[in-house]
């Protein structure tokens, strides 16, 4: 099912420096270790006289419209997480403290390679608890118009993703990947995010897109696309809409088990299907791994690692 039965988290901290892609403001993360059960949270360092905790949770998202945006109680949030969420989901980080000075996370190149690199160099720490892990029982469908995400049950993780542009650059393109670790790092880390540069130009009219640049993201003019080199995939636009849907399905709090299929959807519809799923208890369990049998835990929704009160989880066989 995944590569490791035991929770993990870093091994030592390690700092990321870069710009918010929307406000051009200079950002510095640091990731720590984190107990067993913390899951991922983010810590705005910047937030003095409020709660400044924000755990990376489905049902903390506040804004979806260019990136996925938590926020919680008080009001603190934290946006662009899905592209760090996709790395620690692929490469297996369950607990971590993300400390960031500011309210974006940095873009970097547009895509997860900064972040698997930096995972690469500190390493991961191998945790004395069994990992739990969402399964999908029951397939659920979200729907928009022409757009749909679907969750339906398998043995494995797969994510597959339809997009369709009136763009010759880009057109239909139609992309599955099974995830693990290696092709992962191979198909997917490298996928950066992209746009139009009419749509660039709009939003920085707009006073966002600051930090965006052709350093950042693979913006398209018409029939060309406008970063030196080229594309570093042939499909690389859907293979960046899966690294989306990674980071943003892993908001679940714990790795899912399932069929992950997104049609020419984006974050709104990716914490929509979380949304529908939670609404069906029946169509999902959490399950233990690493005994001999993979044990049923009951766990209140949204409270999966880290939030859950004092005997508010208990094991079933």
């Amino acid at each position: 099912m995944l590569a490791s039965v035991s929770q993990h988290t870093v091994k030592h901290p390690f700092t990321v420096t870069g710009v918010g892609v929307h406000s051009g403001a200079p950002a510095t993360l640091t990731v720590k270790p984190a107990a067993p059960f913390a899951g991922i949270m983010f810590v705005r360092t910047d937030i003095k006289d409020r709660a400044n905790v924000i755990a990376a949770r489905w049902n903390n998202v506040t804004d979806t419209k260019l990136c996925t945006v938590l926020t919680n109680a008080d009001g603190v949030s934290v946006s662009t997480v899905e592209h760090i969420l996709s790395a620690f989901a692929a490469l297996g980080l369950d607990n971590a403290i993300v400390e960031i000075d500011g309210p974006e996370i940095p873009i970097m190149d547009g895509s997860a390679e900064a972040f698997v690199a930096a995972l690469d160099k500190t390493g991961l720490l191998r945790q004395n608890e069994h990992r739990r892990v969402l399964r999908i029982k029951k397939t659920v469908t979200y729907t928009e118009g022409d757009k749909e995400v679907t969750l339906s049950p398998s043995e494995s993780q797969f994510f597959g993703f339809e997009i369709a542009f009136d763009n010759p650059v880009i057109g239909r393109q139609k992309y599955t990947h099974q995830l693990k670790e290696a092709t992962y790092r191979a198909d997917i880390a490298a996928a950066r995010t992209f746009g139009f540069l009419h749509e660039v130009e709009a939003l920085r009219k707009m006073g966002l897109a600051r930090g965006g640049s052709l350093d950042n993201a693979i913006v398209v003019d018409g029939d060309r696309v406008l970063n030196d080199g080229g594309l570093r995939f042939k499909n690389e636009f859907v293979r960046h809409k899966i690294l989306d849907a990674i980071g943003d399905i892993y908001l679940i709090g714990l790795q899912m088990v399932g069929h992950y299929h997104g049609v020419k959807a984006g974050h709104a519809m990716n914490n929509k299907i979380l949304h529908v799923l939670f609404s069906q208890p029946d169509a999902y369990e959490i399950v233990e791994l690493g005994s001999e049998a993979p044990r049923r835990v009951t766990v209140p929704v949204g409270k999966f690692y880290g939030e859950a009160e004092a005997g508010a989880v208990a094991v079933t066989a």
